[in-house]
């Protein structure tokens, strides 16, 4: 029995999608299929949070709770709103900086 996480059959179709191109046996045919995926997985990325936002957003309307959707999605509360109104986990700002990391004009 393995440690892995149990995936819904779209994550593991995805996962599966991956280790095929680690498969390829050319190096240059695999690096160039890596450099193509990456260079496109930007515009997916984008694509699942936005997706993601709108089923939060939808759950949301359906009146259920921001605690009720943290737990349905795993997260915390404040998590599943920051969610819902686009704020992505990977950008972190400091208060008093604004989206490029510049100090903004302190409030009055």
């Amino acid at each position: 029995m393995t440690d892995e996480p149990k995936r819904t059959k779209e994550v593991n179709r995805l996962v599966e999608a991956i280790e095929a191109i680690e498969a390829i046996e050319d190096d240059v045919e695999c690096a160039k299929t890596v450099a193509e995926t990456l260079d496109e997985w930007p515009q997916y990325q984008k694509r699942l949070r936005e997706a993601r936002q709108k089923r939060v957003q939808s759950l949301r309307a359906q009146g259920k709770t921001w605690p009720e959707i943290g737990t349905l999605l795993g997260v915390s509360p404040q998590r599943a709103q920051a969610i819902a109104v686009g704020l992505s986990g990977s950008v972190r700002r400091k208060r008093g900086e604004n989206a490029d990391g510049r100090r903004t004009a302190p409030e009055e």
